[in-house]
């Protein structure tokens, strides 16, 4: 499993490496919380770990990056004023740890988000192959006849998971809100339009013409192979 540590300061970053290491994950580096977003279609990762002094002004790329992925997210800060916290586990944190951090406890935190990622763990999910698509969630991986395999974020074979499932059968926006990011209430059509755009690059023969993935306007989207 890959995770993906964001800190500006070259000793820590070290020392949080060589940990995430020893915890069996392998680990990229950047300095940017932001350049998280810009590239996670081509770097994603299963873990996002992010250390920094002041966690104040962090609310907005936290945000961010919930606009892209659901993955866990792992804090290291100096010790935030109450406000600050409860506003970072609204925009999407998973955990807060205050400095110091014990390694021990920093990797049994990771290993425990880790285990509790998505209701149910992506590699007891049974293959679905209908006619030219086939997606294989234990290397979440989709392969359509003619074409490379083509590797998923998790929210992208979420959402083509939810959509083969329901084959042929229009699925409400909000539905797919609740199915892929786990949570209800009216959510953002933006963030399953971006979604939808990203994954018919991945499946569609010509995106700008999608052949499998239909827009219902006003009610959702609908997977349908009758055409093939």
């Amino acid at each position: 499993m890959q995770a993906l540590l964001v800190s500006k300061e070259h000793d820590e970053r070290d020392i949080l490496s060589f940990v995430l290491r020893h915890s069996g994950l392998a680990v990229a580096v950047t300095t940017d919380l932001n350049r998280v977003t810009s590239n996670w279609l081509e770097r994603p990762a299963d873990l996002i770990v992010v250390a920094v002094d002041d966690s104040s002004g962090l609310t907005p790329s936290v945000q961010a990056v919930r606009q892209v992925t659901e993955v866990p997210l792992l804090l290291i800060c100096n010790p935030p004023a109450e406000q600050t916290l409860i506003t970072l586990l609204r925009a999407g944190v998973d955990l807060v740890l205050p400095r110091p951090v014990s390694p021990r406890i920093l990797a049994q935190y990771a290993r425990t988000l880790l285990r509790r990622v998505g209701s149910i763990p992506s590699f007891m999910l049974p293959e679905l192959e209908l006619d030219v698509i086939r997606l294989n969630p234990a290397s979440r991986t989709v392969h359509v006849t003619g074409r490379e395999p083509q590797r998923l974020t998790q929210l992208e074979f979420r959402l083509l998971y939810v959509l083969m499932i329901n084959r042929e059968q229009v699925i409400p926006t909000e539905m797919i809100i609740e199915r892929v990011w786990g949570y209800t209430g009216e959510g953002n059509r933006d963030l399953v339009r971006g979604l939808i755009s990203r994954l018919r690059r991945k499946i569609e023969p010509l995106p700008n013409q999608p052949r499998f993935i239909q827009t219902i306007p006003g009610t959702g989207y609908r997977l349908t192979l009758e055409s093939v």
